[in-house]
């Protein structure tokens, strides 16, 4: 749609701002970008997905380090989301090349995401807000009872499997899906970052290796638009860096509402591209 370059140069301005919004909720910055590359950049379909899941790849290590220096690694929720996403994530790379190519299908689809997504954090409070701790620095008894709903072992295994298949279809990688479903259950945004960051990074990975490997044998464009995708990843890179030095001076309702917003009126542009 640009001229030759510039159309790196616009994708890489636009990852840069959209990364440092969302990546205090945990949100890579690819549940944004997918109408963005439709609409603007025109990157073709289904290759806006792979191209989505390669941004993921080059940007979120940026956010990742920075959050490793503020001494928040993910920990073990990581290793159990990246568990449940990643065999979710590859199914649903198979889904989308197989089973919807086409556009109109996948704009109800990617509707059916976002505005539950975006509804649920524009609409709902932080479920574990800041409060006087107890003794030693311990948590409070109100915020212990929070935390007692919080989704934990095998459960929280199968959900992020299930969650996986749409963020291999929609190209997010899974971990922008359940960040808002964790911090709903009683996790403070502090915790679930850097996990459903480090879960983006690693199914991301793995839905670009699947979408090259099937786009040997597919007259579509199934693989990902490289320069396209590695611009947006660069901006990326840099803005979910930021947002991550920005996370602990936000408060977590502001992070939620400016987050939820976005992903919500994406998502009513979607349905009306779909039901027209």
């Amino acid at each position: 749609m640009f001229g030759s370059g510039w159309t790196e140069v616009v994708a890489l301005v636009a990852a840069c701002a959209v990364a440092v919004v969302s990546t205090p909720a945990g949100i890579s910055g690819a549940v944004l970008l997918l109408p963005f590359q439709v609409s603007v950049l025109g990157t073709p379909s289904p290759s806006v997905t792979p191209t989505n899941l390669l941004y993921n790849v080059v940007a979120t290590p940026g956010a990742l380090y920075r959050y490793w220096r503020q001494g928040q690694n993910g920990g073990r929720l990581a290793a159990v989301l990246v568990a449940g996403t990643l065999p979710g994530v590859i199914a649903g790379s198979l889904v989308r090349v197989k089973l919807v190519p086409g556009p109109h299908v996948f704009d109800l689809l990617v509707a059916g995401l976002l505005l539950p997504l975006g509804g649920w954090l524009s609409l709902s409070r932080p479920a574990c807000p800041d409060g006087p701790a107890g003794p030693e620095g311990q948590a409070s008894p109100d915020q212990q009872a929070r935390q007692g709903r919080r989704i934990d072992g095998p459960v929280l295994v199968v959900l992020a499997a299930l969650v996986g298949c749409p963020g291999g279809i929609y190209g997010i990688g899974g971990g922008s899906i359940l960040a808002p479903i964790l911090i709903g259950s009683g996790r403070r945004p502090a915790e679930v970052a850097p996990a459903a960051l480090a879960s983006t990074f690693v199914t991301s990975v793995g839905g670009v290796i699947t979408f090259t490997y099937l786009s040997l044998n597919q007259h579509l464009p199934v693989a990902p638009n490289w320069p396209t995708g590695i611009a947006l990843g660069v901006g990326g890179l840099a803005g979910g860096y930021a947002g991550a030095r920005l996370q602990a001076r936000m408060p977590d309702l502001l992070i939620r509402r400016l987050v939820g917003v976005l992903v919500f009126a994406i998502g009513v542009s979607y349905l009306a591209s779909g039901l027209a």
